[in-house]
Parts: structure tokens; C-alpha cells; sequence
């Protein structure tokens, strides 16, 4: 056990880390704390550098920076602990939002507890809270997941284990994959509402809510999406039932077409979810679905 007390704590002459917030389009969300935190200190770790040196361009920051990122955490982590045990201050940036969510930075926060460094959080712009505020759905009680898995198999999975919560879900995803997504989360999820928001607090920001059918026909045919997505997916009932099922009402050999009909799966691999969604075994999907057997 380690209790923190962040301003009145002896360090025993080591140093703090500091974990920076930083806009996620619009820099006049900086704060005041935030820059002259980034003023004092002796280093600053920042997952693209180049990134982040337009940022102390801007605001007149003049302090080393140096990279931390996910392909470099476990040398630049310890490097960075190593000054923080010498007394050296250190910040840590993203390249946009706040540090240590869906974030490499959650090691090195991880890494500095273990040796009782002291981590000071400071508030600030997030895409996940943000888009939630604006989407209309419940955020009394909601989900960060961040990115889903990029494989088929475990992001069916994954969603699968999401399906009966009763909590607004949020996903960050890249606007390269977030027609599959779309289309991914329509088939385990069904008919719910949801808001796509994009470009936040950007010139282009945008909202679009409704239904999975209504926002995937909405950008059928429309080039790429620019800007980072974030999605917000109203919650289950609470209740995995079959009745409160999307495919409840389908036939399996429909259950089946649905699958082969979105375009994204071959017939056996349709089966094969169909076996997963119902909880049967496959050969039985596979039986009714030919035709076969009595």
C-alpha cells in the first residue's frame, strides 16, 4: 500500500510525472494549468515529437522533448524513469487528448507507481466524454472500450461480450474501418440507436445520430471519412434472453442469409456465427441450413 498525496508528500528527492491533457483540435481548449505545467518541467514525453513541437511552437514551450510511444515504451520508459528517480519533473503528452487512455502512457504511469513516483493527472480534453455529452443517449452510467480488435474472430467475440450491458458504449475507431465497424456492431447489436461523432471541437465537427441503418445508408457511397472517429452505442436491456435478441424473430436459415448477405462473411463462416450467437452446435447450423439429416 502507497498513499499519494500529491502536493504534500516528500518525493525524497525524485520527481513527479505529469500527465498532460492536450486539445484535440481546438487548441484554445489548453489549459492555463496545463501550459505552465509544461513550462516547468525538465522533460517532455511526447508520442510524435514533430507532433508536439508545433504545439510548443504555439504556446512558446521551450523544454526537451523527447519520444515515448508504443513502439519505443519499454526503453524510453525506463530512460524516463530512470530521470524521474534523479529528481528530473517529467510530462507526458499524446498527440491528442488525454495521456494513458487507449495510450501507451498507462505503462509508464503503471511502471512510476510500482517505484512510487508520484503521478499528478490533470483535466482536459477527451473525444470519449466529449462525444458522449453531445450524443443524446444515457451517460449516467456508460463504457469506455476504445478500439475494438482488428481480427474478425476476436472482435466478434469481443462484441459478443458487450451485447447484454445496459450502458451507453463508446469505441474509438479509425475512418479506414469504421464502415465495417459499422456494420460489425449492427450485426451483434441490431437495432439501437447510436451517434457517430467525428473532427471534434475541429471547423468540420460533426454529429450524426440515429439508427445503425440510418447512419449506414447515410455514408453509402461517401468517400473516406476524415478525422478520428468516436462512437457512441446506446446500451442493452440488461437482459441476453433470446427474445431480446435482434435474430429472435429469424428463421436459422435466415439468421444465416443475414450474415451472407451483408457482404462480409462466406456462407460457412455465417454458420459458424450463427452457432455462436444461438449457443448450438455447429454441425446443427450446418444441418438445417442444407437442408440435411431427418
Amino acid at each position: 500500500m502507497w498513499e499519494q498525496k500529491s502536493f504534500q508528500t516528500e518525493t525524497g528527492g525524485r520527481g513527479k510525472l505529469f500527465l498532460v491533457p492536450t486539445p484535440i483540435g481546438n487548441l484554445e481548449d489548453m489549459t492555463f494549468r496545463a501550459l505552465d505545467v509544461l513550462k516547468k518541467v525538465d522533460i517532455l514525453a511526447a508520442e510524435d515529437t514533430r507532433h508536439t513541437m508545433k504545439l510548443c511552437t504555439h504556446f512558446d514551450i521551450h523544454v526537451p522533448l523527447v519520444s515515448y510511444h508504443e513502439h519505443n515504451k519499454k526503453t524510453s520508459g525506463e530512460k524516463l524513469i530512470n530521470e524521474l528517480e534523479a529528481g528530473k519533473n517529467v510530462a507526458l503528452v499524446t498527440d491528442a487528448g488525454t495521456p494513458a487512455i487507449s495510450d501507451p502512457g498507462a505503462d509508464l504511469v503503471a511502471g512510476c507507481i510500482e517505484r512510487q513516483i508520484a503521478v499528478v493527472p490533470l483535466p482536459g480534453a477527451n473525444a470519449a466524454v466529449t462525444g458522449l455529452i453531445a450524443s443524446g443517449l444515457p451517460t449516467d452510467h456508460f463504457l469506455f472500450y476504445g478500439f475494438l480488435p482488428r481480427t474478425k474472430k476476436e472482435r466478434e467475440q469481443a462484441l459478443r461480450d458487450l451485447i447484454g450491458l445496459p450502458y451507453t458504449l463508446i469505441f474509438y475507431e479509425s475512418p479506414f474501418r469504421v464502415r465495417d465497424t459499422l456494420v460489425a456492431l449492427k450485426d451483434s447489436f441490431g437495432a439501437r440507436r447510436i451517434c457517430l461523432s467525428r473532427e471534434l471541437t475541429k471547423r468540420y465537427e460533426t454529429f450524426v445520430r440515429g439508427t445503425f441503418d440510418e447512419v449506414i445508408a447515410f455514408y453509402e457511397g461517401a468517400e473516406t471519412l476524415k478525422g478520428e472517429i468516436c462512437l457512441m452505442i446506446e446500451g442493452g436491456s440488461g437482459d441476453q434472453s433470446q427474445n431480446d435478441l435482434w435474430w429472435s424473430g429469424l428463421e436459422i436459415s435466415e439468421h444465416v442469409d443475414h450474415y451472407v448477405n451483408s457482404g462480409h462473411l462466406t456462407t460457412k463462416e455465417a454458420i459458424k456465427r450463427v452457432a455462436a450467437d444461438r449457443t448450438m452446435p455447429k454441425r446443427d447450423v450446418y444441418r438445417i441450413y442444407h437442408h440435411t439429416g431427418e
